[in-house]
């Protein structure tokens, strides 16, 4: 199945990177532990490895970024 939307933001009040994935109205959010300074490609990559994880798939280029 096809993720309507994938982001990545930081969430500073933990001090984590969180995939968010959404499919209608059901949103998921996985924690990412990946450094602060982490580069949009690695974080992609592990965004595209979380949707498939949760059973989702997702355009690498379509993932946002907040």
């Amino acid at each position: 199945m096809k993720a309507d939307r994938v982001e990545v933001v930081r969430d500073e009040n933990s001090k984590r990177w969180v995939i968010r994935i959404q499919v209608g109205e059901e949103v998921i959010r996985r924690p990412c532990h990946e450094p602060p300074d982490t580069d949009h490609e690695r974080l992609r990559d592990v965004a595209v490895k979380t949707a498939a994880d949760e059973g989702y798939t997702v355009d690498p280029a379509s993932i946002v970024f907040s």
